[in-house]
Parts: structure tokens; C-alpha cells; sequence
């Protein structure tokens, strides 16, 4: 049971995790008004706001206008539980695993908020980067200091990407957001995170957003959000990046 319940509460952590994907770009408040349709505006009542089993028990509809509702809420919802889920089995009940689980979640909003807007909060990115460096004195893992020169080789390191692009092609590459993001990011997980992550979130943004310009048929000169790829790369490195570089280590 307790598997079960730890998916619950990661469930409806995601449930606001939408909320905030909804309204910090559109720059509303989080707390107020409650729950409502976006298209008739009626408030959702609370057993039509169960994380997943509303959306599946309502048709994927809204209860009163019958629109329908995105199914990225209990995409969302489900991404979260099998997050705190996971999470929960790599490090059992403990401070690390819900200090990796805020991480976590913040990473989903600033991913589903960049795909929509190309855009990465800074409500989420900023505040985020002083969590990390308070989590450093908690997590066992990494130090404060890794955790500083995670943000400074981080942010440094996109920083300089984005100059050096723009003064050879005189257009915004890299933007603002992605810079603070990876910051965030080396707050979090320490320096020697930032090798694997940018390689890996390249490799994957190479292939998706590729095969996406080829799919869709658009030019090389089609912005692709770039958070997605790092936020993936970050949960990747959580859970593998130690033991993939092992491996890397041993048959190079």
C-alpha cells in the first residue's frame, strides 16, 4: 500500500503542478481563484479534480460545457506519481527524497511551460537556484561548494554559448531562461553534473528536435525549446548518471 499511496501523493502534487503550468505564464495567482474551467469558468468541484480518475470518469470533458479538457492535466499527474514514485524506491522515505521530488516537480513545470511559450519562469528558475544551494548542506551527496560551481560553471557556461552565437550569427540563440535553468540545475546536482547534462540534453534534442523539423517540415531556423531537454537530462543523470558514466569510463 504504501507504493500506492506515495504515486497518490505525487499525483496530486501534479494536479497543482498544472495549476502552475496554467497561470505563471500567464502571470495569475497560483492560490486564487480555485480550480475552474478554463472555457466556461465554472469551478470544478473536488470530486472532479481526482488526479487522473476524473479526467478518465468525465471523458477527458468538462462537466457543464462538455469542452474538452487538455490531456496533458492527467499526463501531468501521472508524470508526477511515477516521479515521487520513483524517487521514493531510489531513496526510501528520507529528506533526500523530497528535497529531489521539489526539484523534480519544478523541472515538469518549467518543461511544460517552455514546450508551450518558449519560455522558462523565472519565479521557478531563481528561487529555484537558492533552493538547490540550501539542499546542498542537506544532501549528503554533493557540497555546498559543488553546488556553487554548479551555478557558475552552469549559468557560465550557457552564458558564453549565447554570446559567442549571437556575435557569429547576429540572432538570439540561447536564451535568458535556459541560462538560469542550467544554473538551477548545477545548484542542484553540483558541477560535475553539468558534462553529463549537456551532452546528453544535446544528444536528445538533436534526435527529438530534429525529427520534429523533419516531420513538420520546418527550417533550420524553427526555435526549439531547449528546457525540456535539459529537465529530461537532469532526471536522467538523478537516476543513472553515476552508473552511466561508469560504464563510459570502462569501455573508454
Amino acid at each position: 500500500m504504501i507504493p500506492t499511496f506515495i504515486f497518490i501523493l505525487g499525483a496530486i502534487v501534479g494536479s497543482f503542478l498544472n495549476v502552475c503550468i496554467y497561470r505563471l505564464p500567464k502571470k495569475v495567482s497560483i492560490v486564487s481563484p480555485s480550480s475552474h474551467c478554463t472555457h466556461c469558468g465554472k469551478p470544478i468541484q473536488f470530486y472532479d479534480n481526482i488526479p487522473i480518475v476524473s479526467y478518465i470518469l468525465l471523458g477527458g470533458k468538462c462537466r457543464y460545457c462538455k469542452e474538452h479538457i487538455s490531456i496533458r492535466y492527467p499526463v501531468v499527474e501521472g508524470l508526477s506519481g511515477l516521479l515521487c514514485l520513483a524517487l521514493f524506491i531510489k531513496h526510501g522515505l528520507t529528506l533526500q527524497f523530497l528535497l529531489f521530488f521539489l526539484f523534480a516537480a519544478s523541472l515538469l513545470i518549467i518543461t511544460f511551460i517552455d514546450i508551450d511559450y518558449q519560455f522558462i519562469p523565472d519565479s521557478i528558475s531563481i528561487p529555484g537556484i537558492f533552493f538547490g544551494i540550501g539542499a546542498s548542506f542537506l544532501i549528503p551527496m554533493m557540497s555546498w561548494v559543488e553546488s556553487l560551481f554548479g551555478i557558475l560553471i552552469g549559468g557560465g557556461f550557457l552564458f558564453i554559448v549565447a554570446i559567442g552565437y549571437k556575435w557569429l550569427t547576429g540572432r538570439d540563440g540561447m536564451g535568458g531562461g535556459d541560462i538560469k535553468l542550467l544554473a538551477m540545475i548545477g545548484a542542484w546536482l553540483g558541477w560535475k553534473a553539468i558534462p553529463f547534462i549537456l551532452l546528453s540534453s544535446s544528444v536528445i534534442g538533436a534526435l527529438i528536435g530534429g525529427g520534429g523539423l523533419l516531420i513538420n517540415k520546418k527550417g533550420l531556423r524553427y526555435k526549439i525549446p531547449f528546457g525540456p531537454f535539459l529537465s529530461l537530462a537532469s532526471i536522467i543523470y538523478i537516476f543513472f548518471g553515476q552508473e552511466l558514466i561508469k560504464w563510459y569510463m570502462i569501455w573508454h
